[in-house]
């Protein structure tokens, strides 16, 4: 793995996304991309009488705005020299902007191999607003996207969930998970859960034989659950073994799929999950 771009707020949540990467990145190959997005303080002076807010222009207003600034960029530069003296390829990023369009930006110019996104639910990286930027980014992204709940405090990732339904064609995903388990020294298992409202439209075993076809994957590695909810399956069998990674692919839909027929499972994990959750995104 070439390039990890870590959006950072320099939050608990950051730290535990520069934490992950870290596990994942090699040392002497892995550059570690850190961004600070930063968005600089205008005043809306149309919630003051008079649309007028003292300051605004003025020399404590803009030696404020500077100071915030300097501050913010000194953070940028520490948690860079800080993974520097830990023996990590690193490159700062100051990116003006929104952590949607700053996360686009860097992805066009340095074409990373993974993203790691620290979510807080509470208005952070990740909200908790379907459709959110941040939340399009760990959906869209046209690379991996690692997301890092605030209940989770990455260490190995060893046990390994990849949920599944089985209904389409994912062996080119699977191909990056195994290099990345063989990297990380971690055991997968394939989950699907069955369940009422979650269409079954292809035969399971057409996909099943297909992977046993291209991978070292053995019957006990393939595991079905029965529960009303996907989602709630998939979290009860991931707290069930102790995974500490879960991974599912995120793929491009139709208006009709994604509306009237299967609401995007993934989506909602990516909101609520407290399990680390490594989204692929698998074209149609």
């Amino acid at each position: 793995m070439n390039r990890i771009l870590i959006p950072i707020d320099f939050s608990e949540n950051a730290k535990r996304a520069l934490s992950a990467a870290k596990t994942i990145s090699e040392k002497e190959v892995t550059e570690l991309l850190i961004l600070h997005a930063y968005q600089p303080y205008i005043a809306d002076v149309n919630l003051t009488p008079g649309g007028v807010l003292p300051g605004i222009g003025g020399s404590d207003f803009l030696n404020m705005t500077t100071e915030l600034e300097d501050e913010f960029h000194k953070k940028l530069e520490d948690y860079a020299d800080e993974l520097r003296a830990e023996g990590y390829k690193v490159r700062p990023l100051w990116i003006l902007g929104s952590v949607h369009s700053a996360v686009e930006e860097a992805i066009e110019e340095y074409n990373p191999n993974l993203i790691v996104i620290g979510r807080t639910g509470t208005g952070g990286f990740l909200d908790k607003l379907i459709g959110s930027s941040a939340t399009q980014i760990a959906l869209h992204s046209k690379c991996p996207v690692l997301v890092i709940p605030p209940q989770s405090t990455p260490g190995k990732f060893s046990k390994v969930v990849y949920a599944t339904q089985f209904e389409y064609d994912e062996n080119d995903i699977l191909r990056e998970v195994f290099v990345l388990l063989n990297h990380l020294g971690g055991n997968l298992t394939l989950l699907k859960i069955q369940s009422d409202t979650q269409p079954n439209i292809q035969s399971d075993n057409q996909y099943i034989s297909e992977i046993k076809e291209n991978f070292a994957i053995t019957d006990d590695q393939i595991v079905f659950r029965k529960s009303n909810h996907v989602l709630d399956g998939i979290e009860e069998y991931c707290d069930e073994v102790g995974a500490d990674l879960l991974i599912m692919s995120s793929r491009e839909r139709s208006f009709i799929e994604e509306f009237l027929i299967n609401p995007s499972v993934t989506r909602k994990l990516i909101i609520d999950t407290h399990v680390p959750l490594l989204v692929f995104h698998l074209k149609s």
